[in-house]
């Protein structure tokens, strides 16, 4: 049969790198999704890595992993999805380079992904945008980072990826300020800021120094903060922006939340939900819908216009004594 070192090797220098020329992220997961694999088939089949055949890796094994992923690593459904995703786009490239393993192959192209509630999408108010900006200590540096990137990051909706990413030369504050980053898919956009944000991000830049390719939010060491750090710091400020603001007590603060922040902004002002897609760097308008959705006051505004049906509250009352006596017994 097979050996699958080969296989793996060509399809991230080969499939992925020069033929889809993926980003670095991507390159990242699938790396990280196959190393677990590769750990556990080795600890199943006693098996080194290196020594792994194609067919070690039938649907038997990646049903067992997968199940791994959920009740050991107490992985998430949207994580077991991603990483059956890494596998069958492995697989889909061995069918095209060993035909001869097909039966194989396609078992394990049926394993399905699972499915999973969609929750309730999450984002901030005015007044809680306002209390989360309001939290950092801007008597630290770090506390004046902080405030330019979490007020950039709800005005903008940047991925957090993208805010990590940016460099000086990416920020425009002249006429028609705006940020420039490079999303997912390597699509490049501009970001246009509002009068406030460019001028908090001009007192910050002017404070922070560099060069046209220093980072924007870097660490007290000059790097790019990570994405971990930009979690930590917004859960951060996001609990001291409850004593402000009690309601934010009921929500999870992430990176992304603003995200939806920024959009569910945009469409409380009226913006077309195909400009909210362009916006924020979507592959598909249709991605934009959840906010539509999300959105209770479009939804009471659609009920305000319709005519209610003739409702009258009230119990049912039978007409006859006999049916009566039986509508009580229980």
């Amino acid at each position: 049969m097979t050996a699958l070192a080969p296989v793996l090797q060509a399809f991230f220098t080969e499939r992925l790198i020069a033929q889809r020329q993926v980003s670095g992220h991507t390159v990242a997961a699938y790396r990280d999704t196959f190393r677990l694999l590769l750990a556990f088939a080795q600890q199943r089949t006693g098996t080194a890595p290196c020594d792994l055949r194609l067919d070690d890796l039938d649907a038997a094994l990646i049903g067992a992993f997968l199940e791994h992923l959920r009740r050991d690593r107490r992985n998430s459904a949207r994580t077991r999805n991603a990483r059956l995703s890494a596998i069958h786009s492995l697989f889909g490239y061995a069918a095209l380079r060993h035909p001869e393993n097909a039966a194989l192959i396609q078992r394990v192209l049926a394993i399905p992904p699972a499915r999973f509630e969609k929750a309730t999408m999450s984002f901030l108010t005015h007044q809680e945008t306002e209390a989360l900006l309001a939290a950092p200590d801007r008597t630290r540096w770090t506390g004046r980072r902080d405030h330019a990137l979490l007020a950039l990051a709800a005005q903008t909706g940047l991925r957090v990826s993208e805010l990590t990413a940016l460099t000086r030369a990416d920020v425009h504050l002249g006429p028609g300020p705006h940020v420039r980053c490079t999303g997912k898919g390597r699509k490049e956009r501009c970001t246009p800021v509002t009068t406030q944000v460019a001028r908090a991000l001009r007192a910050w830049l002017d404070e922070r120094g560099g060069g046209p390719d220093s980072p924007v939010f870097p660490t007290s060491r000059g790097q790019p903060l990570s994405r971990d750090a930009v979690q930590l710091l917004v859960a951060r400020h996001a609990k001291t922006a409850q004593a402000m603001c009690p309601t934010l007590r009921s929500k999870t603060i992430s990176p992304h939340v603003l995200r939806h922040t920024a959009a569910m902004a945009l469409l409380h002002a009226g913006t077309d939900i195909t400009v909210i897609a362009l916006w924020l760097g979507h592959e598909r308008a249709e991605t934009a819908q959840i906010y539509i959705h999300a959105d209770q006051t479009i939804k009471q505004r659609a009920l305000d216009r319709t005519t209610p049906p003739g409702v009258r509250p009230g119990r049912y009352r039978p007409p006859d004594k006999l049916l009566a006596f039986l509508e009580q017994l229980t």
